[in-house]
């Protein structure tokens, strides 16, 4: 099983990128989450949102595994604790098929994505700043899969 990261956004700053890299490098090869980077639709007056959004998705659907789990990013999603989310992770390890966990660019997604998902994640009820997001997943995935191996990082 492998993790996908898909996300928009090309463009991070360093300390997001750090930051996210960081994390990423400490998943186990048990357990590997790789970073699908998903260029934006570049906006202007004249762009037409639904088109940009549609244009997206399409760079995110080539991005996703087939039969892979799809999480989506999503306001409308449920939340979950840490120890939901390690709990989340053990059910994805044992069913061996991939994960991909969908970022969307400044416009969102569009419904056909958010449909196809298999679970909408609401990360917060916060608007949070895409480099941000990216970080806060990239920690979370490495502090759920130590909480699932008995690790020192996550306490209670």
């Amino acid at each position: 099983m492998k993790i996908h990261l898909v996300s928009v956004g090309t463009r991070l700053p360093n300390w997001a990128e750090s930051g996210t890299n960081e994390y990423l490098k400490r998943m186990p090869p048990a357990c590997p989450v790789q970073l699908h980077e998903v260029a934006a639709v570049p906006r202007s007056k004249s762009t037409a949102t639904e088109r940009a959004k549609a244009e997206e998705c399409a760079r995110i659907e080539a991005q996703i595994p087939k039969n892979a789990w799809r999480i989506v990013c999503d306001e409308r999603g449920k939340s979950w604790s840490t120890a939901a989310l390690s709990s989340q992770l053990a059910e994805w390890m044992q069913s061996g098929r991939d994960v991909a966990i969908v970022v969307g660019g400044a416009d969102g997604l569009t419904d056909e994505l958010r449909r196809s998902a298999d679970r909408l994640w609401q990360l917060s009820e916060l608007t949070l700043p895409h480099p941000l997001v990216r970080v806060l997943l990239a920690e979370q995935l490495y502090r759920a899969w130590s909480l699932l191996n008995n690790h020192p990082y996550h306490r209670e």
